[in-house]
């Protein structure tokens, strides 16, 4: 108002704006949370580089690996997609809080759902000391469409037995940060060697139904061709790769309703046929999956808005809870 009053001429009252209840300003971060049209590019993240270095605005842990490097890309293509993704920054949550190295910050939301999507309530907050990073590998194919690597999980695991899912795990204590548990992770299960990849952003942290917080790797596979993929038949016995856009149309899409410590969220599922076999992709894999290809492909789902933002009552949980 003030740079359009100085364009003009024109003198401001001197009484201060009215104030907006919060609650409107809540409303709107969540809408504006997902659109993704390029004067609000940065409210959901995407921020101009103008005046610093694309590097500058990295996650530290991704700026202090020695992953990124120059070199060719493969195609103009996935250099753009490079350049967009490497001036990513998730937003931060509804609570004014951004995501930290140490596993302990953040504000918890329903399973699968992303973290900043949560609403603060006093300190009615999961906080999970546990902490895993999954490799969102994604190459080009011939027609020049983007497809991501899954892997589904062997029948013989204890855990999520033959569920599809993402390269990754916990981390370990030798990891030095999020970048190294994905890389390690995807070379122990698919024979990804870190060499072919190059990590471009990390995305915000989800929240498995464990409480476990998951930090999604974003990497691109320049030659696909190099690629053998070799799986960890102990891990995984199928690996396959699926098109990015797919996670944001309705036509394999489902979704459904459930309860999750009292609480109401929503799960994704995804039906998808590769080389005559049926993967069933959702969850905490298919919240990951729609969040990452909303931020490439820059709108939303045909579906809507795909997270619920759940509000835990005040004292609903008073201890750390057991992982």
């Amino acid at each position: 108002e003030r740079e359009r009053a100085r364009e003009s001429g024109e003198t401001l009252a001197s009484s201060p704006p009215a104030r907006i209840p919060a609650t409107h300003l809540i409303a709107e971060a969540r809408r504006l949370h997902w659109c993704a049209y390029p004067p609000l590019a940065n409210r959901i993240g995407l921020l101009s580089t103008s005046g610093a270095s694309a590097r500058s605005i990295l996650p530290p842990c991704l700026r202090k690996s020695g992953v990124l490097m120059d070199g060719e890309w493969g195609s103009s293509k996935l250099k753009e997609l490079a350049e967009q993704l490497r001036a990513y920054k998730a937003p931060a949550n509804f609570c004014g809080e951004e995501d930290s190295e140490d596993g302990a910050a953040g504000i918890a939301s329903s399973v699968g759902v992303l973290e900043s999507a949560a609403v603060c309530e006093g300190d009615a907050v999961f906080r999970s000391a546990k902490r895993a990073a999954v490799l969102v590998c994604i190459f080009q194919n011939e027609e020049g469409d983007f497809r991501v690597i899954l892997t589904r999980r062997a029948k013989s695991l204890t855990s999520h037995s033959g569920e599809v899912a993402f390269p990754g795990g916990k981390r370990d204590e030798n990891d030095t940060d999020d970048v190294a548990t994905a890389l390690r992770e995807a070379k122990e299960e698919i024979g990804l060697d870190p060499s072919l990849v190059r990590v471009v952003t990390l995305l915000e942290p989800f929240l498995s139904k464990h409480l476990l917080r998951v930090i999604p790797v974003v990497a691109l596979l320049c030659d696909r061709s190099r690629f053998n993929p070799t799986p960890n038949k102990e891990e995984v016995d199928a690996i396959f790769d699926a098109p990015l856009e797919m996670f944001l149309k309705d036509e394999q899409h489902q979704s459904e309703e459930r309860d999750w410590l009292g609480y109401r969220y929503r799960v994704h599922y995804f039906n998808y046929e590769s080389n005559e076999e049926n993967f069933m992709i959702w969850g905490l894999t298919a919240a990951i999956l729609i969040r990452c290809a909303s931020v490439i492909y820059q709108c939303l789902p045909s579906f809507g808005e795909p997270f619920s933002n759940v509000a835990f009552p005040k004292n609903s949980v008073t201890t750390e809870p057991k992982l």
